[in-house]
């Protein structure tokens, strides 16, 4: 007989970016799709020692069952890192450590969100954050934004004349498609609204700390005088994406309903993945380790952008980030980037159509290109074909 699905799970639809990840697998394809950390990076030979250490010392601890909120001693080190990097004041207690930032935005789908709720965005937003809260059956509203982040005003008057609206979903730093950054006064300003509307407001913060010039500003949280803020972080960005150890942070009471619903979920993260980051923090220089990605990402981040002024013909604009993983490219608006991505597809390239990152109104005309994966020769030559490809077009 054919299974009776849940209606939540009828609506769901396969992510662009893992379906057209599975063409990457070729490695004949030069991929600006995924948000790939670099791997050569990888600390191989650290991660080797510091695994030896942490069995020889802890093992039957290692390989147990642990608690749900997390290793007690990272979620220490976590809480210590944000206060001095973001202007928070968090303890242990304030930390549940999650199975990478996807699952704190699952987790907050369930914690907050009833069918009908509203999700308040940036315009465009995180693709698998529009995913992980469609499934709870909200609905979006989508808030311009300018070089600084949300437009105020019309974030403002959604607050103003919208019933139900339970979270504002933001990436205030190196933005993910786009690579903006937001001001220190909308920061402020959002978190003013937050209070006087009492919606909460979910800080994602997976790119922050991989600025490469410039001020960096205080966190949303930091501005948060009514526990309205939760922030999410992770070590995919800084460290290895394979761990899948990431967290979300905010007010006590608010992290233990996180902690109920995990528990639901998955009971706990991995005890010795947790365990193996503790030691490394412990051992090596994670700060040291973070400006070898910077430096990395800044030389391709500049050699994307020389390209593409080069290569892309007048009509076509594109961000200049200061930080992060991505660039975002908007065509004419007559132009259909999933229609140039077949003709790249055909010439072994690969990028992420805008379309999925816009939550209601789909902008066709745009794409996002990952700029941190691929080495500065195919950076070079995939632009370059990328630029040809869209000149067919306007052509």
């Amino acid at each position: 007989m054919a299974p009776k699905y849940a209606k939540r799970v009828l609506n769901l639809k396969a992510s662009e970016i893992r379906e057209i990840l599975k063409i990457t697998e070729n490695p004949e394809i030069i991929s600006f799709a995924g948000g790939l950390p670099a791997p050569e990076l990888f600390p191989v030979q650290e991660i080797m020692e510091v695994s030896r250490i942490v069995l020889e010392e802890s093992g039957s601890k290692a390989l147990q069952y642990s608690t749900t909120e997390g290793y007690k001693p990272l979620r220490e080190w976590i809480a210590s890192r944000m206060n001095h990097k973001l202007n928070t004041s968090f303890d242990a207690d304030n930390i549940l450590i999650t199975h990478g930032s996807q699952q704190a935005l699952d987790l907050t789908g369930k914690v907050f969100l009833d069918e009908g709720d509203v999700v308040v965005c940036e315009s465009p937003t995180y693709l698998a954050a529009i995913s992980a809260f469609k499934a709870y059956g909200c609905i979006f509203e989508e808030v311009e934004t300018d070089e600084q982040g949300m437009i105020m005003e019309d974030l403002e008057r959604i607050l103003q004349n919208t019933q139900n609206v339970k979270i504002i979903y933001i990436i205030p730093d190196f933005q993910n498609p786009t690579g903006k950054t937001w001001s220190q006064e909308k920061r402020k300003k959002l978190a003013e609204y937050a209070e006087k509307y009492g919606v909460m407001v979910i800080e994602d913060n997976p790119y922050g700390e991989l600025r490469f010039e410039g001020e960096s500003f205080p966190s949303v949280k930091s501005f948060d005088l009514d526990n309205n803020v939760l922030c999410t972080g992770t070590f995919s960005k800084i460290f290895c994406p394979g761990f899948r150890i990431a967290w979300i942070a905010g007010n006590h009471e608010i992290i233990k309903k996180y902690v109920l619903v995990k528990q639901g979920a998955d009971l706990q993260c991995n005890t010795f993945a947790q365990m193996q980051i503790y030691k490394y923090l412990q051992t090596y220089n994670i700060d040291q380790h973070i400006e070898k990605i910077k430096d990395l990402y800044r030389k391709r981040r500049d050699l994307a952008i020389q390209i593409m002024e080069e290569s892309f013909p007048e009509g076509v604009s594109f961000t200049k980030p200061s930080g992060g993983l991505f660039l975002w490219i908007e065509l004419p608006k007559d132009i259909d980037a999933k229609e140039v991505l077949k003709k790249c597809i055909e010439k072994k390239l690969a990028f992420v159509p805008g379309g999925a990152f816009f939550p209601n109104t789909q902008k066709e005309n745009t794409l996002r290109i990952n700029f941190s994966n691929m080495p500065e020769d195919r950076i070079k030559k995939g632009l370059t074909i990328l630029g040809e490809v869209i000149k067919e077009f306007i052509n």
